[in-house]
């Protein structure tokens, strides 16, 4: 099957419900391969060639697929440090101790520009610690985001999954490179197993965080309520 299209230039996908997306142009290729909708095993066809290809394997993309850029796959290996889980708001009133302690429980990442940390729908392992960095939570939306929320230093999230493994409900794309701390939950149930002592201080400030963002979120769809209203003259 050979997808019709005047312009040489074009591509076009192979998507999983087996049909064929586009005519897109190369820049907006290379952005669905930044954000992992376009995977190095993905069907690509590119008229000017005039044939079907795995992304990885046609000439202007080969560059894009030349080291994984999934969160998981790139573990960072400096020691975590009181001094640095200070920088997370939610760690602060813990003692040296205590954050000595929760860094056994912690693994460090480091996230590059453009990786996928969680993806929508896919089952809840881990909560995330932004150490360093900007990240932003989003829901595809066709060849447009809708941006939720962003992360930068010192905020979390993905907390949900510490108590189910549901599926996520958005995208986590790294801004730019990031460093951040993961605790699954498989680590989490063994942290209130062995430690219940600092799993309490821990889930305390967490749940004042959380209640915060939903105080703000109502205080933010009440103005959206407010404009509305305004605007329609009800």
């Amino acid at each position: 099957m050979q997808p019709q299209s005047d312009n040489p230039n074009d591509f076009f996908i192979w998507g999983i419900d087996h049909a064929p997306y586009g005519p897109v142009e190369l820049p907006v290729l290379v952005s669905w391969i930044k954000e992992e909708r376009v995977l190095a095993d993905t069907w690509v066809f590119a008229r000017r060639a005039g044939t079907w290809q795995r992304a990885a394997e046609i000439t202007e993309l080969k560059m894009f697929f030349g080291k994984k850029n999934h969160a998981a796959d790139q573990p960072a290996s400096r020691p975590i440090t009181p001094r640095a889980l200070r920088r997370i708001k939610i760690l602060a009133e813990l003692t040296d101790a205590q954050l000595e302690h929760l860094a056994d429980f912690l693994e460090l990442q480091r996230v590059p520009q453009w990786s996928v940390v969680v993806r929508q729908g896919e089952p809840g392992e881990a909560m995330y610690l932004v150490l360093e960095g900007e990240l932003r939570a989003r829901i595809p939306i066709g060849d447009q985001e809708m941006i939720l929320s962003t992360f930068g230093p010192g905020e979390f999230f993905g907390e949900m999954a510490l108590f189910d493994q549901g599926p996520r409900s958005a995208d986590v794309v790294a801004n730019v490179d990031s460093v951040l701390l993961r605790l699954s939950n498989t680590a989490f149930n063994r942290l209130t197993r062995e430690a219940p002592a600092l799993a309490t201080p821990f889930l305390q400030s967490t749940a004042r965080t959380l209640s915060a963002r939903i105080r703000a979120d109502n205080k933010r769809i009440g103005r959206m309520k407010e404009q509305f209203s305004a605007g329609t003259g009800n």
